[in-house]
């Protein structure tokens, strides 16, 4: 049995199961939620979020948002794709247009290690490739498969599965507490979205001078977080003091 047999019947059996199709129905309905206030915030030309100038990512949505009419058109990219979503007959071209823009928000969260969208971002993408499995049959053309039968597996059993699916929802959970868990332990430390917070990291730190310097180059003085990352990593550990 060839590659594309294979995944067409293992994709048939799950198109099959009720409860697949509602966790894909909710996918589509959580993604459009996410993308449609923030698309909109743009059309209206309005910045983003009220982070100040001198932490990483507001330098950068400050800066994009003075992008004029690209501004705009990311936001209407996103309200498309969320719409898109929220149509079952179209649903697969908005997923396909959503990809590529969480994509990108997820690994800008990463690389800025943005708390507001560090943990979220990774999940919209992994939901976001969930409902491209799910529309696998509409896709499956685009990739390097020899497809001699079109729909067969697909449409060869009409007989609705109603069982549970527990190991599916079980590695759901599973994954979600993984993601969390890697970004969270992940990074020794982040800029955080204000000063407050960027300088609780400090108490009880083997580098307690060295993260409040991190805080201060970062959310003080507006420095690259490569530059205050690497100042940070260079300085020495310090003995840590109980009271």
């Amino acid at each position: 049995m060839s590659l594309a047999s294979k995944l067409d019947k293992l994709h048939a059996r799950a198109r099959a199961n009720r409860w697949l199709g509602y966790f894909a129905v909710f996918c589509r309905v959580a993604l459009a939620a996410g993308f449609l206030p923030a698309g909109m915030v743009k059309i209206m030309g309005e910045r983003f979020t009220g982070l100040p100038v001198e932490h990483p990512m507001g330098h950068y949505l400050e800066a994009l948002h003075l992008t004029g009419y690209y501004y705009t058109l990311i936001g209407i990219a996103q309200v498309s794709a969320a719409i898109l979503l929220l149509i079952p007959r179209t649903a697969t071209l908005g997923a396909v247009i959503y990809f590529p823009i969480i994509l990108n928000i997820c690994i800008l969260s990463l690389a800025l290690r943005f708390e507001g969208s560090l943990i979220t971002s990774p999940l919209m993408v992994l939901a976001n490739l969930y409902l491209l499995c799910w529309d696998y049959h509409k896709l499956k053309y685009i990739l390097p498969f020899h497809h001699r039968q079109a729909n067969a597996a697909l449409f060869a059993s009409t007989v609705r599965d109603n069982s549970f699916p527990l190991k599916f929802f079980a590695g759901v959970g599973a994954t979600i507490v993984v993601v969390v868990l890697l970004i969270t332990l992940g990074y020794s430390i982040t800029p955080r979205i204000r000063l407050s917070d960027c300088q609780k990291q400090c108490k009880g730190s083997n580098k307690c001078k060295a993260c409040e310097d991190f805080c201060a180059c970062i959310h003080v003085h507006g420095q690259p977080l490569d530059s205050c990352l690497a100042a940070y990593n260079a300085a020495a550990e310090e003995p840590i003091t109980t009271p």
